[in-house]
């Protein structure tokens, strides 16, 4: 079979961080002789050489070639590109995995729209990722009609004639931003790129021991002569004009105002500040013409207009400020509508003072320069808020704690001005979200696992996330999980900061199961069994029953779980008593996606006809013999358990 795909993973001294890229090529869905994984060791001094000689001789698929140290990962990708023979190639780091069907997936996205570069959705695990990108599928997008140029890293799939074609290469020898040249030359280049938004294809993770190329602090004067290098691309490939002022101000704000702003300047000391604001502002002033900075947003702009100034004093005490600025959303009520999640919530930014308010006169913010202090530099922000409400926005993302996936979800808004105390006005978000568990993974149902609520808030320039809660003061009842698409969806409050969450087919004792008594089951006239369970249901769901004897025997039985009041569901099952005779069955209900639940009941069937009581498990141990002595003492028959119903026919 021709290869479709080749994988390149540039190799240094990974250690065991290896072993996740590893896992995650060999369990790719392609069959291996439609692809091949090609590892360029660019000197390693560890383990690592021994490690994929093994794997090598194990999966034919696997390739390794090594060659004496580079200094980074320029020219291991561009050797590893020169020994592939696949019909696309993906460039992988060995820190990072795939995602299982990724190639597949992007393989067949690319072929279908005929594309050059194919963009897999990624997932950031203590590393940024784009968010806009991704929010739907792009089968052509260009710089012009997507945020491509928010995604730069090499982690992406390239036709192999494309490059070819092309002579693109990654700039080699010791250097920053070599991704950063290639992709944005690629995005220019193609005949299509193609963003693929509904599977997480690719998984960028910070290491325990933080030793990413990426954490690495950068010496300024290279980082940004670097830097140059990529604009360079951009100015080849396009011409002056709103177009080209667009995709430069993507390394105005990520790599130059975004270092100088808020939490993130203030971590670093004030020697290494001083280092990156003259380089910053060099190449502000060098290379960022007037169409630029006027795009970002009011608080980007200021920094900005800051650096171009060289006001380091006013950069510190600026983000002091900003630093003190986020939203805040709190959950209003939560309810199973229809099979999926029905989430009420409130939204707005706050300070160190409160909910952030504004004054009914502020002036609009200009498009360029700087404010003349800090005072004024508040009063722009207030006003750019103010006069921006009516576009603000709010997202609602589902986000899986395990490997940081994450995916938008409808939302409804509304807008409301509340006059506050100080005479300004706040800025209220009111919005409703709905999380369907079937389709919430990007059409696809959610995982097991920890999925996480955030919520985006959109306001005056400012795009910020934060978790949804916590809990309000009054704080109201959560609903009970719910059965949808085979998986059991409980939304719970997380303990430390009673945020909101969705526990996806992990959670046991908090099901409330263990609380059910006999009370709750009934075995009719008609040989059916019935148990009210703490669960929600948005309609008849098939399940199975098993019933499991002392002597290993097992007994499966379709049942049917239907709505009951909203908070219970009532199953059913029709039971073979004749079979059961004479034993003491142990109850579960297995779900259509595999899940099994454990319920507290005992089926205590006896010998006569229609002699069948439902009981609740015996305690273990010393306390089950003093039950049991407490009821020889009190006349009382030695059973199996404490409460019974029961049926005589």
């Amino acid at each position: 079979m021709p290869v479709k795909v080749s994988v390149i993973v540039p190799v240094y001294n990974p250690g065991p961080y290896i072993e996740d890229c590893i896992a995650s090529l060999l369990r790719q869905s392609l069959p291996p002789d439609a692809y091949e994984v090609i590892f360029v060791d660019d000197g390693s001094t560890d383990a690592t050489p021994a490690r994929l000689d093994a794997l090598a001789t194990e999966h034919p698929h696997l390739r390794v070639i090594r060659q004496e140290n580079s200094g980074w990962s320029g020219k291991p990708r561009n050797v590893g590109i020169e020994a592939s023979r696949g019909e696309f190639v993906m460039f992988a780091d060995n820190d990072d995995r795939l995602g299982d069907e990724a190639l597949e997936r992007m393989y067949d996205y690319g072929v279908a729209n005929k594309a050059d570069v194919i963009v897999g959705k990624t997932a950031g695990k203590g590393r940024a990722v784009p968010v806009e990108l991704f929010r739907r599928n792009h089968p052509h997008a260009t710089v012009e009609n997507a945020p491509l140029i928010d995604s730069l890293t090499p982690h992406k799939m390239f036709r192999r004639s494309f490059l070819d074609r092309t002579g693109l290469r990654f700039p080699e020898g010791r250097r920053r931003l070599e991704d950063h040249a290639f992709v944005a030359e690629a995005y220019l280049r193609a005949d299509n790129v193609s963003v693929l938004s509904d599977y997480v294809c690719y998984y960028h993770l910070k290491r325990d021991d933080a030793s990413n190329a990426g954490f690495q602090r950068f010496e300024p004067v290279g980082y940004f002569q670097n830097l140059r290098e990529a604009l360079d691309v951009v100015e080849r490939y396009t011409e002056p004009g709103p177009l080209r002022d667009k995709l430069l101000r993507r390394w105005l704000r990520v790599e130059i105002v975004e270092r100088m702003s808020g939490h993130r300047l203030l971590a670093l000391p004030d020697d290494y500040r001083r280092e990156l604001l003259e380089e910053m502002h060099a190449v502000v002033v060098e290379r960022f013409g007037s169409g630029v900075a006027p795009g970002l947003r009011p608080a980007q702009r200021i920094v900005a207009a800051l650096i171009r100034e060289d006001r380091y004093d006013d950069l510190v005490a600026y983000a002091e400020r900003e630093a003190g600025v986020r939203p805040r959303a709190v959950p209003a009520g939560v309810a199973w509508q229809d099979g999926a999640l029905r989430l009420d919530l409130t939204a707005e930014y706050t300070t160190a003072q409160g909910p952030l308010t504004v004054p009914a006169d502020a002036p609009a913010p200009p498009a360029d320069g700087a404010p003349p202090d800090l005072a004024e530099a508040a009063s722009w922000l207030a006003a750019a808020a103010g006069n921006g409400f009516d576009a603000a926005t709010v997202d609602l993302i589902v986000r899986d704690r395990e490997s940081a996936a994450s995916f938008f979800q409808p939302v409804e808004l509304t807008r409301e001005r509340i006059p506050a105390e100080d005479g300004g006005t706040r800025l209220v978000l009111r919005a409703t979200a709905i999380v369907d568990p079937a389709t919430a993974a990007g059409g696809d149902p959610l995982g097991g696992g920890l999925w996480d609520l955030y919520v985006r808030v959109g306001l005056g320039g400012w795009t910020k996330e934060c978790r949804l809660g916590p809990a309000p003061a009054q704080e109201f009842a959560l609903p009970p999980a719910g059965i949808v698409a085979g998986r059991v969806v409980l939304p719970y409050w997380t303990k430390q900061y009673r945020n909101l969450s969705l526990d996806v087919d992990r959670a046991v004792k908090s099901l409330g199961l263990h609380r059910l008594t006999p009370a709750d089951a009934a075995v009719s006239d008609a040989e059916t069994l019935t148990v009210a369970l703490p669960l929600y249901v948005p309609d008849s769901t098939e399940v199975t029953v098993r019933l499991a004897g002392a002597s290993g025997r097992t007994v499966d039985r379709p049942a049917v779980l239907t709505p009951a009041d909203g908070v219970h569901a009532l199953l059913a099952a029709d039971l073979p008593l004749r079979e059961l005779r004479g034993a003491l069955w142990r109850t579960e209900l297995r779900l259509a996606g595999g899940r099994i639940l454990k319920l507290p009941l005992l089926l205590r069937v006896g010998r006569a006809p229609g002699a069948v009581a439902v009981v609740r498990p015996s305690p273990p141990g010393m306390l089950r013999r003093l039950l049991r002595r407490a009821r020889r003492l009190l006349g009382g028959v030695p059973g199996t358990g404490t409460t019974t119903t029961t049926r005589k026919a």
